[in-house]
């Protein structure tokens, strides 16, 4: 007979805040219910389950018997509930009151739900730091689980991984478990068999051992083969009648009777670090093909298992580098944070003051400031819902402040370092719009927020290389019919994909950005970035002056730049008045050559507003279609382009007021998923251009007006989830 083991099963359910409900529901009835049912008969088996905020509260909606259920197992004492920080943002991205709140907040909801006695935490995608556990030992937390992949980067073996340990930070304890990253690719793809002998090659070299699985629950069932797998084929059963036949010496049980059983292995201290595959995805694109490479190499020479131990990828904070759109988001949080902040220590308190906060920490919901193996980032609808629950908390602090008000207009303008980047960006705020510009960023506005849908126009995504890529142009691999983890299918949803890969951007996908191009360049050209920049104003700083007063505010951005050699300077003014929803926008072109013109555009985005649906359409101030927003359009002397999305309530026209040559593509993006490869519509390309012809002092200069109209949506406001001033 083999020694005794404890076997600590932890099933980690997440969906992200703004995900679609029929996901959610498609998840719910593929992975999370039908493991409920197969798994509450087998009365001797405890494990323990952690759902994220996101989650539950669309379950507490959508179905509240499921909860009553594992409120049922709770009571029974079969089911421990893992609690966390509330709406599962990742710890080190978001303030230390944050941490604690989240987790707090989201302990006294299990409590009153559940009737749990919340004793551990899940950790977001395990990103770890050292700090952390001071933080969440202060939020009365015992244990969390991390990955085994963790200990080995501190030097610890694998025979050392089977239990606990202690960890410390500032005289404060917190119990780690190391979850087995062996089981994380056996279970649900390998035959129970195999996690059996595991159990018992582990049971033979350490009496009492504790092994540990810690993984998502979605693939029991959501992952791509595995809901046939797994329950039509009998593979759950399976394997928990196999735990049941060898429970003489497998104890399957939860991680707070394991602390209570056997003592902690030793101390540890553990470095910064993630699962495996997040290290590598946190790599620039280059050097995760680098390390694959180099991995391959050393597997077929036989030495990676050596070397293995002490390898490791990069670091989870520097995805806001690699995407600098999710460093804007991410500041975005930070800005509303401290705000919130300060007017807590101020000692105010309120309504207003509470649901901010709800708000905000929906908006830190990790998943889309970070890719990897799934859609993340490049996911517009989950950019979208953090932008849509941080406006909201705008709007409720405005509103506690008294900015917004139905008996006055307001409005404001300020410069300080809003993203943190070591430079000045200008903030104009009204009742309707608030407008971030970057002026050492080509002068460029890179946030516009419409604040009674708490959208923001701007949360674009740039085309970019990632490593999978070199994945696309290979084509597409089967797994040999069997079931394989998401890590290694390659499965294409499109054709043609290899055909987008090579088209990127080197530079943000915003707005107010300022080319010159060649006479002949086309929009084929443009559309594919096979075009020459003939100016040095993309990306270029622009000196930025700001102008109060009782009716307006406005910045007027200012450069002394050059076209192909030629001096030439661009003065623009971005006007918003007080209580208003248009962006006013005033072009002097100065230095001009007089003996020829030049190819002048101004570049606009617009996120949020998908391509392909005939209630997302194009229109000249009319409101007939000229095609949905995944058209290219080709337009010559107008003064009007309007794009209207009828599901959002949302009409965004833009005037001039000379004639005007006008540009659209859509911005699309090849990015992975759990799924296969996709083309992600991420924002669509407005571009006035014109031939300019100096006058007789070398200039030459445009107005454009880009008014919001937001009527729709405000006739239906009522069933809207966005925090809106009365």
């Amino acid at each position: 007979m083999s020694s005794p083991i404890r076997l600590v099963l932890v099933l980690h359910n997440h969906q992200p805040i703004g995900n679609f409900d029929g996901v959610m529901e498609q998840a719910y009835q593929d992975s999370y219910l039908p493991f409920l049912e197969v798994f509450e008969p087998y009365e001797s088996l405890r494990l323990a389950i952690h759902t994220s905020g996101s989650l539950i509260e669309w379950l507490e909606k959508a179905h509240p018997e499921y909860l009553d259920r594992l409120a049922a197992l709770v009571a029974a004492d079969r089911l421990e509930i893992v609690g966390g920080a509330f709406f599962e943002p990742i710890l080190t991205m978001i303030p230390p009151r944050d941490r604690v709140g989240q987790i707090s907040s989201y302990t006294e909801w299990l409590n009153n739900r559940l009737g749990a006695d919340v004793q551990g935490m899940w950790m977001p995608e395990r990103v770890w730091e050292q700090s952390l556990t001071s933080d969440v030992a202060t939020a009365g937390i015992r244990y969390t689980i991390l990955d085994d992949f963790h200990f080995k980067c501190a030097g610890w073996t694998e025979d050392q991984l089977h239990g606990y340990y202690l960890t410390e930070n500032n005289g404060q304890l917190l119990c780690v478990f190391p979850g087995s990253e062996k089981m994380r690719y056996t279970l649900p793809f390998a035959e129970p068999q195999e996690t059996i002998d595991y159990l018992r090659h582990v049971a033979s070299i350490q009496p009492n051992a504790i092994v540990t699985f810690g993984d998502d629950g979605e693939k029991f069932g959501t992952w791509p083969d595995t809901k046939a797998h797994v329950y039509e084929h009998g593979w759950l059963r399976r394997f928990f009648d196999t735990l049941v036949a060898n429970q003489d010496w497998i104890h399957v049980t939860t991680p707070s009777e394991a602390i209570s059983s056997v003592a902690p292995l030793g101390k540890i201290y553990i470095p910064e670090s993630s699962y495996r595959e997040m290290t590598e995805w946190a790599l620039p694109a280059e050097q995760q093909n680098n390390y694959e490479d180099t991995h391959h190499h050393l597997e077929e020479v036989g030495e990676w298992e050596g070397i293995k131990p002490f390898v490791r990828g990069g670091f989870w904070r520097n995805f806001k580098a690699r995407y600098p759109e999710t460093d804007e988001m991410y500041s975005r949080m930070l800005e509303i944070s401290n705000r919130l902040e300060s007017l807590i220590r101020q000692g105010q308190q309120g309504s207003d003051l509470d649901q901010a906060r709800i708000e905000l920490y929906r908006g830190q919901c990790n998943c889309s400031y970070w890719h990897g193996a799934f859609g993340g980032v490049y996911l517009p609808h989950l950019r979208n819902a953090v932008y849509n629950h941080l406006i909201a908390a705008e709007n409720l602090l405005d509103r506690h402040e008294g900015n917004l008000r139905s008996d006055q207009e307001w409005g404001s303008i300020d410069a300080a370092d809003y993203n943190s980047d070591g430079r000045q960006e200008v903030r104009l705020a009204s009742d309707s719009l608030i407008a971030y510009a970057a002026p050492a960023a080509g002068g460029s506005l890179y946030e516009l927020d419409v604040r009674n849908i708490c959208h923001n126009l701007l949360a674009t995504l740039a085309r970019r290389p990632e490593a999978y890529h070199r994945k696309v142009l290979a084509g597409p691999s089967a797994a040999g019919g069997e079931v394989a983890s998401i890590h290694d299918r390659v499965v294409f949803k499109q054709e043609g994909l290899d055909k987008e890969v090579s088209v990127y951007d080197d530079y943000l996908r915003k707005s107010l950005i300022d080319h010159f191009y060649d006479l002949d360049v086309t929009l084929d050209a443009v559309a594919t970035n096979e075009y020459r920049e003939q100016g040095d104003f993309v990306g270029g700083a622009y000196e930025a002056k700001l102008r109060r007063s009782a009716e307006k505010n406005q910045v007027l951005l200012t450069r002394d730049g050059h076209v192909d050699g030629t001096p030439i300077r661009i003065t623009k003014g971005i006007t918003l008045a007080t209580g208003g929803s248009e962006l006013e926008i005033a072009y002097l072109l100065e230095g001009l050559p007089n003996d020829q013109p030049l190819h002048f555009g101004i570049e606009l985005n617009f996120a949020g507003l998908p391509a392909g649906a005939d209630d997302r359409f194009f229109h000249t101030g009319d409101g007939n279609s000229m095609g949905d927003l995944g058209q290219r359009l080709d337009l010559i002397d107008v003064q009007s382009l309007n794009l209207t999305d009828s599901w959002l309530g949302i009409d965004c026209g833009l005037t001039l007021d000379r004639p005007t040559s006008i540009w659209t593509h859509p911005i699309a993006t090849v990015s992975q998923s759990e799924g296969g490869f996709e083309l992600v519509h991420q924002s669509v390309m407005v571009l006035p251009h014109w031939m300019v012809q100096a006058d007789e002092q070398g200039r030459w200069s445009v107005k454009l007006r880009l008014a919001i109209d937001t009527s729709l949506a405000e006739s239906r406001m009522n069933e809207t989830a966005c925090a809106v001033a009365e």
